[in-house]
This record gives structure tokens, C-alpha cells and sequence, in this order.
């Protein structure tokens, strides 16, 4: 079952590089906190209220509710839906992310032991390198807050890859990880809103 979620978790990277309207990335970013929520749940070694709460908290309640919500609410106001107008082309991006793969099967065969989960990893580096690849290639401010939360996700699978028994201490820097990426968008994507499409048209 968790190798279904896994690949599942990989297939909306790969969507992350050919879809076109910021919807579907906010869509593909609850969808990764259900399947995180998987993840996690069936790579329990101990089920308890504790780990069941920060579970529940780290990805339903703040990946595929909270998030959302807020990324929904700058689109609306800042009236920015699509994602190309001034990134690079879909199928470019799709070729970098195949490249981006193959990279993070690499590396995670490299490192290979007995304390790390080379699935994990594999797509934990991927999904590190994806949120990159979507802040590089992409001008829009909001564009950029998404590939942070990405990124955020791969936080999510690298402590899993290194301790699959989810130690409460990881949890909770998980959780403060989280907190802070809210902040940012609270903070910079909200109370910057009336001046996002201004930003992106900046020149170096």
C-alpha cells in the first residue's frame, strides 16, 4: 500500500512541471498532504493519540486544508491563475523533472545503508529538487511559494527515509517547519497581495 502512495506522491510531482493553472497546483498540494497523511500513518511503529494528533495536524489540518484556503485566497485577489505566462514551457519543465528523477534515484543509491530508506529518500530528493526547479524556472511570486511548500514536503519524507518510527522530536520540528511556512504566506503572500503582479514583472 505505501508503494502505491509513493508513486502516487511522484506522479503529482511530474504534474507539478505540465499543468498550466495555479488551481492545480494548490489541488496538487492537498492532494500531497492526504498522501503524506498515508505515508505516515501505515509507517507507524507505535499508534498512539500523540502520533495520530500530530499527524492529523502536520498534514490534513495544515497541508490540505490550511494552506490551500490561504493560497486560494491570494489567487483571488491578486487575480494571477496562470502559471506559464512568464515561466518556462511545459515541456521543458517536464524534461528537468524526468532529469530530476533520475538524479534522486542516483543519489539515494549512493547513499544506501542501513539507516535510511532508499525509497524514501528517492522521493524525498525528488520532490526537493521539484519545489527548486519551480522557483527557478518561474517569475510569479505565488509560484514560488508553492515550490517552498514542496520543499516543505520533502522535509516530511527525509525524516521519514531516516527514521520511519516518526520519534515525537521529529515531529514536532516537522510541525514548527510547517508553522513557519504558514507564516510565510500569511505574511509575505497576504499582506503583499496588491503588489504581486508588480513584483514578477521586475527585471534583474
Amino acid at each position: 500500500m505505501i508503494i502505491y502512495l509513493i508513486v502516487l506522491f511522484a506522479i503529482t510531482l511530474v504534474y507539478f512541471a505540465s499543468a498550466e493553472r495555479l488551481i492545480i497546483y494548490i489541488r496538487l498540494i492537498a492532494f500531497q498532504g492526504l498522501l503524506l497523511c498515508g505515508i505516515a500513518f501505515f509507517e507507524l511503529k507505535e499508534i498512539n493519540t500523540a502520533n495520530l494528533l500530530f499527524i492529523v495536524a502536520e498534514t490534513i489540518i495544515i497541508k490540505s486544508l490550511l494552506i490551500p484556503y490561504m493560497l486560494k485566497r491570494i489567487i483571488t485577489v491578486s487575480q494571477v491563475t496562470k502559471v506559464h505566462r512568464q515561466a518556462m514551457p511545459g515541456f521543458y519543465l517536464l524534461l528537468f523533472s524526468v532529469l530530476a528523477l533520475l538524479i534522486s534515484v542516483i543519489l539515494s543509491q549512493s547513499l544506501m545503508n542501513s539507516f535510511v530508506n532508499t525509497t524514501y529518500m528517492t522521493a524525498a530528493l525528488y520532490c526537493l529538487f521539484t519545489g527548486l526547479l519551480l522557483i527557478v524556472t518561474h517569475r510569479l511570486i505565488i509560484s514560488h511559494l508553492i515550490g517552498f511548500l514542496i520543499i516543505e514536503n520533502s522535509v516530511f519524507l527525509f525524516s521519514i527515509a531516516v527514521g520511519n518510527e516518526m520519534p515525537m522530536l521529529i515531529n514536532i520540528g516537522i510541525l514548527l517547519d510547517i508553522f513557519v511556512g504558514v507564516l510565510i504566506l500569511g505574511f509575505f503572500g497576504l499582506k503583499l497581495k496588491p503588489h504581486t503582479n508588480e513584483l514578477t514583472m521586475l527585471k534583474d
